[in-house]
Order: structure tokens, then sequence, then C-alpha cells
């Protein structure tokens, strides 16, 4: 069965920078969406932020959400089924669960950031916290 496991998550300084990782299994990364989401504390399922995404062609277009542009970036390592997310100059409102999701439709990287567009598998989260 296809999984994603995240890890990386903890307690972060404000200023500091954030490294996750998530390792798929059960399925080939290579062609394939990929994105990170995030769930700010008291923010149901439904209002999930888009963090970073990136099309699955040859092209690897990014995708990132105005509250982390400039800062994060999105990567993966298709031969190792493993996807990155690195986010910089990190601030109290980068507080949250991060969800690593994978996506075989074909959509764009903005497609699946904003609308969570043909998402099929998810990761089941890590915490981050950075204090205020």
């Amino acid at each position: 069965q296809a999984q994603l496991v995240e890890s990386g998550g903890g307690l972060v300084q404000p200023g500091g920078s954030l490294r996750l990782s998530c390792q798929a299994s059960g399925l080939i990364l290579r062609p394939y969406a990929i994105g990170w989401f995030r769930q700010a504390p008291g923010k149901e399922r439904k209002e999930r932020e888009g963090v970073a995404c990136m099309d699955g062609g040859r092209a690897s277009t990014e995708f990132y959400a105005d509250s982390v542009k400039g800062r994060a970036t999105i990567t993966r390592d298709n031969g190792a089924n493993r996807i990155y997310l690195q986010i910089n100059e990190m601030t109290p409102n980068d507080t949250g669960v991060y969800y690593c999701a994978v996506g075989t439709t074909g959509a764009t990287a903005q497609r699946v950031c904003q609308w969570e567009f043909g998402i099929d598998y998810w990761g089941t989260g890590t915490t981050v916290t950075v204090p205020s």
C-alpha cells in the first residue's frame, strides 16, 4: 500500500530554518506532482494551506504560497522516493502541522497547492512550532 511518512518537525526558533523530509513507499514518485501543506493551530483541515508544490513533469514547475514565497524551497529525490521542504526565516505564523502529499493526475503545481487538485496520497503530518 502507498504510504507517505513525514519527519523533521519540532521546535524552530524565530529566524531559524526548517527542513522536512517525506518518505514515499508503495509508489514510484518520479512522474507525480508533490506538495507540502500546513494546517495552522485552531484551523480545520478545510483551511489547510498549500505551502509548496511541484509538477511531476520534466519542467518540475514550482508553486509557493504567498506566506512562504522567497523563503521556501520544495525539492525531491526521485531515486530515493523522498520529498523535502526547506523554509528559512521562520516566524510564529509558520507554526502548524505539515503534511506531504502526492498527486497522480498530472495537475499543475498551482492547482495542487491552491485547490488540492488530484491529490491521491497524504502523509500523517509532522508538527512544527515556532514560538512567539
